[in-house]
This record gives C-alpha cells, sequence and structure tokens, in this order.
C-alpha cells in the first residue's frame, strides 16, 4: 500500500451536491493513477494522522463537533493539507478559525452558465489550462475577497450574467498556514465536471500542493496576496 494517504470528507448538513459521488470517483481514480491511497467518510471527523492531506468535498452546513474541528486544527498546524472543493466555503460558518483556514465565504450564486476564467498558470493546479479558461460551473460570489491568499483564478464577469463581485472575483487560491497548507476551488458543482480531464488535473495539481508531495512544489510562499476584511456568514443555497 502507499504510504501516500488522504481522506475525502463529503458531510453535509445543508445543501448536498449531487455531484458528490463523481467528486469522491475522481479522486479514486486519480489516486489509482498517481499512486496514492483515498479514503472516504461522511463519519464524525476524528484523528487526521497518517493522512497528508483531507479535502472537503463540497460540505455544508456545521458538520464538525469540537474533536472534528481539533482534528482538523491538529492536521494542520501538524503540517498536512486542507483541499476545499466547491461548497467547502459554505461550510462550518459558526467557527471563525475554519473561515481563515479557507480565506472567503460563499454569499451567493446566479445560474449555473459558460463564462470566461483568467488563469494565472504558476502553479501544479492551473499550469495545463490557457491563460483563457472557457468553462461552465456555478460562479460563487463571496462576502468578502480572500485575506493573505495567492489568487490563481478568477473569472470574468463581463463573460456571463448575475456576478456581485465586480472585476475583481477570485475562484481558486492556496495560502501557506502556520506549518500547513490551504488551498481552494470554487469549481466543482457538477457531476460531469469530475470526469473532464482538465477539471481532474486542476484538482490533482491541488491536492499535490496541498499534501507537500514533491510534485506539488511551487517553491517559497510567493505571489500575489490581497488583503480583506474578516469574512462574514453567507447565506443563500450553494
Amino acid at each position: 500500500m502507499s504510504d501516500r494517504q488522504i481522506l475525502v470528507y463529503t458531510a453535509t448538513a445543508a445543501y448536498r451536491h449531487v455531484s458528490i459521488p463523481a467528486g469522491v470517483a475522481a479522486f479514486r481514480g486519480l489516486g489509482a493513477e498517481h499512486g496514492f491511497v483515498v479514503h472516504a467518510t461522511e463519519e464524525p471527523l476524528r484523528s487526521l494522522d497518517g493522512y497528508d492531506a483531507v479535502v472537503f468535498l463540497s460540505t455544508s452546513g456545521e458538520v464538525l463537533d469540537e474533536p472534528g474541528r481539533s482534528a482538523l486544527l491538529e492536521h494542520v498546524a501538524g503540517g498536512g493539507g486542507f483541499l476545499g472543493v466547491h461548497s467547502a466555503a459554505c461550510t462550518e460558518y459558526e467557527w471563525p478559525a475554519y473561515g481563515e483556514l479557507l480565506g472567503a465565504r460563499f454569499a451567493g450564486h446566479p445560474p449555473v452558465q459558460p463564462a470566461v476564467v483568467t488563469v494565472d498558470r504558476s502553479h501544479p493546479a492551473t499550469a495545463h489550462l490557457p491563460r483563457q479558461w472557457h468553462w461552465t460551473d456555478e460562479w460563487y460570489d463571496f462576502r468578502a475577497p480572500p485575506r493573505d491568499v495567492t489568487v490563481l483564478a478568477t473569472v470574468d464577469e463581463t463573460t456571463y450574467t448575475g456576478g456581485g463581485m465586480g472585476a475583481d472575483h477570485p475562484l481558486v487560491w492556496y495560502r501557506h498556514h502556520g506549518r500547513g497548507r490551504s488551498f481552494y476551488t470554487a469549481l466543482g458543482h457538477a457531476p460531469e465536471a469530475y470526469a473532464d480531464p482538465a477539471f481532474r488535473a486542476h484538482l490533482l495539481g491541488a491536492l499535490q500542493w496541498a499534501a507537500a508531495w514533491p510534485e506539488g512544489d511551487v517553491g517559497s510562499p510567493p505571489g500575489v496576496r490581497r488583503s480583506g476584511p474578516p469574512w462574514k456568514c453567507g447565506s443563500g443555497r450553494p
């Protein structure tokens, strides 16, 4: 068995995305292709010992009890990785430490539609993408821009209807969080996204970086950084 292991956490206490099974299958497929073991659960989160990273895959609502919160904080404090996918931004509204780990909070979204994403290709999660990426998804607005992160992708609100953040609309970002690493992508609403090679490569690169595997290395913490006010809880269906 590989000594590389990740946990995919899919618990929901609010809206539940029908894409969750497809997402779990995608991570399992990536694990089989790239030599890491994937465990998936919706059970209460406990010890994360032995996992290189934990993926919050379209989680929603208040899904962690106090032992689960402690396990997540201990994991990241010990150098572990965190990868949030899509409605991970709609999770643990009542826990400020989670908001700090993730970087921003969901506020709302228009209907699913195509748009153009502007990509920074300096990271394994985005290096394979075109600089102007045409993609269809559920375009999340956030209550405030993410704080102290490096942004890798923004959506051009002039290419779709209903955006609420203006000219600077981040979708994908990463940051070092103490000894650990945190990566978030707002993409991944629909089941078919997880069969798309470009999106699967996006998830793989994000995971490789978050888990601190050598192929995910991007050097020193860098880049275009942002500051904003502290997050506020969003509202509405994710």
